[in-house]
């Protein structure tokens, strides 16, 4: 839990910077690339809690 907590934090803050220095973000800028992203994140974090290993 506490794992998952410092990722969203360290998100929203890569997130903030990009956006405060103008910096691209690393991140599709399109919905569907951000779908992506996500469905990739989720699954990763599914596959850890169901190996036990998160």
């Amino acid at each position: 839990m506490i794992q998952t907590s410092i990722g969203i934090v360290m998100a929203f803050g890569i997130g903030v910077f990009c956006r405060w220095f103008d910096v691209p973000a690393p991140a599709p800028p399109k919905l569907v690339g951000a779908l992506l992203v996500a469905a990739m994140t989720t699954g990763f974090l599914l596959t850890g809690q169901i190996l036990g290993s998160g």
